[in-house]
């Protein structure tokens, strides 16, 4: 049975691989994309830096779960779910922790510009503990895809069964 592109769960994999743990969120949608007990509705993608380039993979879309890099003042592989009012608190702040996370907020901006009628939003972040030149997570981010991946997977099939 074929879902339509509403019933679509986007996962949007943010940062940049190029600043070590900052890439985190690429990683992690990397390994959803091979995961057999990912469900097939959901919509896997590489955001990078893009920012508010990236809205056109929201039309149609009506949940939206971002995994990124962000420092939530915890241990370096901390995972913490942004959901509801935490999220729009953080974005509202005006902290930022990397160069796309200002993308991030632009993104959002347009969400609420364009009246995107997403029934679920949310960023998956997860605590880096070096963001500097290089390809190679630290091994406690590393340590975190997996369990970041089967947290992802259980937020969207939440989302699906709680529609």
């Amino acid at each position: 049975m074929s879902a339509s592109r509403a019933d679509n769960v986007l996962v949007l994999g943010l940062g940049n691989t190029l600043l070590a743990d900052d890439g985190v969120g690429v990683h992690v949608v990397r390994r959803l994309t091979s995961d057999a007990a990912t469900p097939p509705w959901v919509r896997a993608v590489e955001g990078g830096t893009l920012g508010f380039h990236l809205t056109g993979f929201l039309s149609g879309t009506s949940d939206v779960l971002i995994i990124d890099a962000a420092d939530i003042a915890e241990p370096a592989g901390t995972i913490r779910l942004l959901d509801g009012r935490l999220l729009s608190d953080r974005v509202a702040s005006g902290d930022r922790t990397s160069a796309h996370e200002a993308g991030l907020a632009a993104l959002l901006c347009v969400v609420r510009l364009e009246s995107l009628m997403l029934r679920n939003l949310a960023v998956l972040a997860i605590q880096p503990q070096t963001i500097e030149w290089g390809e190679r997570l630290s091994d406690a981010v590393e340590n975190a895809i997996a369990p970041a991946c089967a947290i992802a997977q259980s937020i969207v099939i939440d989302w699906r069964c709680n529609k």
